[in-house]
C-alpha cells in the first residue's frame, strides 16, 4: 500500500513534465497551505510567524516561514526543478521521406538510449503576442503521446548491442507523423493555448515520457518515474516546509538549470536566494550574522548501488535503496558536506529514528555535484549534501525506494525543527 508521501510524489511528478510545471505544482502546494504569494517587483511587508512564497522565471521557487525571530537564522532546504531531457530547437521542422520531424537539443547529461521507442509528449512555456500586440506567455502541455524516436531494427545493424553509438543530431529528432505542408509546428502550439495568440515568437519546450509514475516490487519497494532527480527532493522539501510548524524560521528553494551548471538568473549560482534574504534581513553585518546562524540542506538524489554493476561503487560506500537517505561527501568539494554539518544532521536523525547512509565516489572515478557547493560559495552558509538513493540517474525513467521517500521526509522535518 502506498503512503501519502509516495502517492503525493507520484501525483506531483505526473503534473510536472517541465521545470515550469514543477514550479507551478509547487506553488499550488504552498498557496493551498496558506502561503502568501509575493511578487519580486512589488514592495514586501513581511510579518513574524507568517508564510510566503515567490517565483522567478516561472521555473524557480522560494517559500519561507518567518518564525518568531528571523534574526535567529533559518533552516533552509534546497533542490532543483530541472532534469536532463530533450528540448525542441527554435527552427525544428524537418520534412524528410514523407515524415514531419522536430530537431532537438540535449539538455543536461541525459542517457540517450532510453529515449528510443517511448511514447513521448511535449510541454513547456510559449511566448508571443495577442491581437492587441501585447506580449503574453503561457504554459502548455500536449498531455497525450504525440511523438516517437524509433530504434533501428537489429536486422539493419547486427552490432547494435555492442557497438551502436547514438548521434543526437542525426538519431534523436522526433517523428510527429506524416508531413503536411498546410500547417506548421507553431500552428499546433497555438491550438494548445488557452489565450488567444496571434503569433508565437518563442518557446521553451521539453520532450517527456507519458508513462505515469508507479510503485513496483513484490512488496511495493520501489517507485519508478521520470524526473525523480530531482522532483523527489523538490516535492519532499516542499512538504516538509508546509507540514512542519515551529518557531524556527525555515525556507525552501528549488532552482532551475542545475543540470547545466546553475549559472542563470534563476539558477543556484544566480542571485535569487540572496535577493530574497536581503529583503528579509538588512544587508551588511546583520545579513552576515543571519547567515552564520543558518544552515542549508542541499537535497539531491544519490547513486544507489546497482547489483549488476556493484564494482562502480567504493566497497564501503554503496547506498542501498530503502535503507535511508545518503549523506554525500567529497574531499574535492563537489559536495558541500563538512564534518560539523554532518554531525549536527546525524544527531537530529538519530533523535527522529531515521537511518542514514553515506556515499563517497570511487577514488578512480569523477564525481558529480549539486547546488550545495554553489550555495555554500555564494552565501557562506553551513551546508550538508543529502539525497535519497536511486538507480538509473539521468535516464528517462528512474527508480528510488518507497521507504526512502518517507525517511527523507522525516529527516527534512527533523532538520527544520
Amino acid at each position: 500500500m502506498t503512503t501519502s508521501i509516495v502517492q503525493g510524489l507520484c501525483d506531483f511528478i505526473a503534473q510536472s513534465p517541465t521545470p515550469f510545471h514543477a514550479t507551478q505544482s509547487a506553488l499550488t502546494l504552498f498557496t493551498d497551505a496558506g502561503f502568501e504569494l509575493l511578487n519580486e517587483d512589488h514592495d514586501w511587508l513581511i510579518k513574524p510567524n507568517a508564510a510566503y512564497v515567490v517565483t522567478r522565471n516561472d521555473s524557480s521557487i522560494i517559500a519561507f516561514r518567518t518564525g518568531k525571530d528571523l534574526k535567529q537564522g533559518m533552516q533552509m532546504i534546497g533542490a532543483h526543478t530541472d532534469s536532463p531531457c530533450l528540448r525542441i530547437k527554435p527552427n525544428p521542422e524537418i520534412k524528410k521521406h514523407g515524415y514531419l520531424q522536430l530537431g532537438v537539443e540535449v539538455y543536461g547529461g541525459a542517457l540517450y538510449q532510453p529515449w528510443l521507442d517511448r511514447d513521448l509528449s511535449i510541454a513547456g512555456r510559449v511566448s508571443g503576442v495577442d491581437k492587441d500586440n501585447n506580449v503574453i506567455s503561457e504554459l502548455i502541455d500536449f498531455e497525450k503521446p504525440v511523438a516517437i524516436i524509433p530504434n533501428l531494427a537489429i536486422h539493419l545493424d547486427r552490432e547494435a548491442n555492442t557497438k551502436r553509438a547514438i548521434n543526437p543530431q542525426h538519431h534523436l529528432p522526433l517523428i510527429l507523423g506524416a508531413a503536411n505542408d498546410s500547417s506548421s509546428f507553431t500552428d499546433l502550439l497555438i491550438e494548445r493555448c488557452q489565450q488567444e495568440f496571434t503569433h508565437i515568437m518563442e518557446y521553451e519546450l521539453s520532450v517527456y515520457d507519458t508513462q505515469a509514475p508507479c510503485v513496483t516490487g513484490l512488496n511495493d519497494e520501489f517507485i519508478n518515474a521520470a524526473r525523480l532527480d530531482n522532483l523527489l527532493s523538490t516535492y519532499i522539501g516542499a512538504r516538509a516546509i508546509i507540514d512542519t510548524h515551529t518557531d524556527q524560521a525555515c525556507l525552501f528553494v528549488a532552482t532551475d538549470h542545475e543540470e547545466v551548471g546553475s549559472a542563470s538568473a534563476c539558477g543556484a549560482q544566480g542571485p535569487f536566494l540572496r535577493n530574497v534574504l536581503e529583503r528579509l534581513i538588512d544587508s551588511g553585518e546583520a545579513l552576515t550574522q543571519f547567515i552564520g546562524r543558518s544552515s542549508m540542506l542541499s537535497c539531491d538524489n544519490a547513486h544507489g548501488i546497482h547489483p549488476n554493476y556493484a564494482d562502480k561503487h567504493d566497497q564501503n560506500h554503496g547506498p542501498i535503496l530503502n535503507q535511508g537517505p545518503v549523506i554525500k561527501i567529497n574531499q574535492n568539494q563537489r559536495y558541500a558536506t563538512t564534518s560539523v554539518s554532518s554531525a549536527k544532521f546525524q544527531a537530529r536523525c538519530e533523535q527522529a529514528g531515521v537511518p542514514i547512509q553515506k556515499f563517497v565516489t570511487r577514488s578512480d572515478m569523477g564525481c558529480g555535484s549539486t547546488i550545495g557547493p554553489i550555495t555554500a560559495t555564494e552565501l557562506g552558509i553551513e551546508t550538508l549534501d543529502l539525497g535519497a538513493p536511486q538507480w538509473a540517474m539521468h535516464s528517462i525513467r528512474e527508480t528510488a525506494g518507497t521507504k526512502d521517500c518517507e525517511f527523507l521526509y522525516q529527516a527534512a522535518c527533523a532538520f527544520i525543527r
